[in-house]
């Protein structure tokens, strides 16, 4: 009796948003899985890039191609097969994904990582021409085209993305106005005496920075062109280009339509499931039903937690075994102007009465270093850095296993990692505290943890 063999057919990923987030699934799916077929959609480009870089290439340090991790040819190398179009609905049911032009595209599960969008708040003149965010290739496309021989730009909002926005044009020597309404930039996320630090900086820059400022409304020209912007103050800024930069919300507007339980991203258990079966989601898109532990935001829209939603959901689709997602210690890094800014763990704009502080500011006010840590234990809760490269493993495993703070004032200048020449400042720092303090803080010598360290670099 002669048998028939039969194999079952390659389950079909079909991933929306070629970001960091869903690109790094397709990536950790092919390693765990030869056969599957994955697909990426994505109509903003047809290869993955840095979103980060963007700016560089307005600025003219890059060019486009040098924002692409991989070469062109990683993707059929790696049978990753790449579709440029518009998801504009999803219907669960058939297991279907319908396109702009009304064409259609099956998959066996589907990853929703479609990443964010620039918010607007219904201000009047929002629509007009050259008033526009900066999230996409395609906003970088209409920025260098509303931004041509324009005499200033204003810039709305007092986060990463209008600093950005700020520098870009600040390169290109177009006098810009910022607008922030709180009292300090960004200080819904910095403390005073950081956000004061930044705010110096920005000035330094000859930005027109005004802090507790408000858009009202934008002007027309009478051809559907911003001519002005008006405060709620009654201030009046002539202005040919108006970025609004006050902050992203998911883009989730295509599945509205959808049995996909949305709220303001796409709602999903610690496992990234929706509640939908065989549908995702990661990266900016997702909302955790819980937080995923504690301090962290259910929606956390940066580079690295994307990574880590990607890798995460790759291993659970591919083995048996499913492991829950664990950010693990917070950290996040910037740049503002020529000053780095680097956190790890806890560090709120105001802490409680159970926190201590220690604060250190460079004579020139431009390097700054602030660690937070319990009242009870002394042990370290958080950390920022400005001008003042700090090691990852460092603090992560410092913060993680509770240090002391003198501890890790004794082994800063070991937990740095400056460039070359740059001028040490730990023990600048240690003598400031053992003045407060009235103590005698030594400089450590190397432990094993920095060996392995310098043992890795």
């Amino acid at each position: 009796m002669t048998g028939h063999s039969t194999k079952s057919k390659p389950k079909h990923f079909v991933i929306i948003g070629n970001g960091i987030s869903g690109v790094t699934c397709a990536r950790h799916l092919r390693k765990a899985d030869s056969n599957c077929q994955i697909t990426i959609i994505s109509g903003e480009s047809e290869h993955f890039f840095s979103r980060t870089a963007l700016m560089y290439i307005y600025m003219g340090h890059m060019k486009y191609e040098h924002t692409k991790p991989y070469e062109d040819w990683f993707w059929e190398k790696n049978r990753i097969n790449l579709k440029q179009a518009w998801v504009s609905k999803v219907d669960v049911d058939q297991k279907s994904l319908i396109f702009a032009d009304n064409s259609s595209f099956d998959y066996d599960t589907l990853i929703i990582a479609s990443g964010s969008k620039p918010n607007k708040f219904g201000w009047k003149g929002e629509d007009l021409q050259g008033v526009q965010g900066l999230y996409s290739i395609q906003d970088l496309e209409l920025m260098e085209k509303n931004s041509q021989a324009i005499k200033r730009a204003v810039v709305v909002g007092g986060g990463l993305i209008g600093i950005e926005m700020a520098e870009m044009f600040s390169s290109r020597k177009i006098p810009v106005t910022f607008l922030v309404r709180e009292k300090n930039f960004w200080d819904t996320v910095l403390p005073e005496e950081e956000a004061k630090l930044i705010n110096r900086h920005i000035k330094e820059h000859h930005i027109d920075l005004r802090l507790e400022t408000e858009l009202d409304e934008i002007l027309d020209d009478g051809t559907g062109r911003v001519k002005a912007i008006k405060t709620k103050s009654g201030d009046l800024i002539e202005c040919q280009f108006v970025g609004l930069t006050v902050g992203v919300r998911p883009n989730v507007d295509f599945l509205k339509e959808s049995k996909i339980e949305i709220n303001r991203g796409v709602k999903v258990n610690g496992y990234f499931k929706t509640n939908v079966e065989d549908v995702y989601a990661i990266g900016d898109c997702a909302e955790f039903q819980e937080s995923p532990a504690p301090d962290r935001k259910n929606i956390e829209q940066v580079w690295y937690t994307g990574r880590m939603h990607g890798e995460t959901l790759a291993y659970n689709l591919t083995n048996s075994k499913k492991v829950s997602y664990k950010p693990g210690i917070w950290f996040n890094s910037a740049k503002f102007f020529d000053i780095e800014y680097q956190t790890y763990g806890f560090v709120p704009p105001i802490w409680g009465e159970d926190i201590e502080s220690f604060y250190w500011e460079d004579s020139k006010g431009k390097i700054a270093i602030r660690i937070l840590y319990q009242k009870s234990n002394q042990a370290i809760i958080g950390v920022n850095a400005f001008g003042w490269r700090l090691r990852h493993e460092y603090f992560d495993h410092a913060i993680e296993h509770g240090y002391p703070i003198e501890r890790v004032l004794g082994e800063l200048g070991q937990a740095s990692f400056n460039p070359e020449f740059y001028k040490s400042l730990h023990k600048e720092v240690l003598k400031q505290y053992n003045k407060e303090k009235g103590k005698s803080i030594q400089v450590k010598k190397q432990t094993f943890l920095q060996k392995l360290i310098g043992s890795r670099a």
